[in-house]
């Protein structure tokens, strides 16, 4: 269920409100979601990965060529899932240790970034306005 435009708006300034009042805080808590979704993902991939080889073996063993072919397939897909997420995981600690030793440079790229997501959101939140318009 979708929230309100109401509701939206309330979450973003409370999202704001956090990050002006503790902002190490707010990045830990941003990583740690973060972190546990690509765990997540990788940890579904293994298990994707592990199914793959059961079709392949039950391909081979019921002489289903196709079977076998699926089962690769899926093999593959799932390992580059695993590998794809594995590199994206940020390592425990990185984004809040990060943040409070990086230099000025860091700290600039981490705002023109944070500021490149708000002009995002903007637009994006501009053309859902425009459509409701309609």
């Amino acid at each position: 269920m979708p929230l309100s435009e109401h509701e939206q708006r309330m979450l973003e300034q409370m999202e704001r409100a956090l990050y002006a009042e503790d902002p190490k805080f707010a990045t830990a808590l941003e990583g740690s979601g973060l972190r546990t979704y690509t765990r997540r993902r990788v940890y579904q991939a293994v298990a994707g990965f592990l199914v793959g080889i059961a079709l392949l073996m039950a391909g081979m063993v019921a002489k289903q060529v196709w079977l076998s072919v699926v089962g690769f397939l899926v093999m593959l897909g799932c390992a580059v899932l695993a590998v794809t997420g594995w590199r994206k995981a940020p390592k425990p600690g990185e984004q809040a240790a990060g943040a409070g030793a990086a230099g000025p440079r860091a700290r600039r790229q981490g705002r023109q970034r944070r500021s490149m997501m708000d002009r995002i959101e903007q637009r994006w939140q501009k053309r859902r306005d425009e459509q409701g318009g309609h």
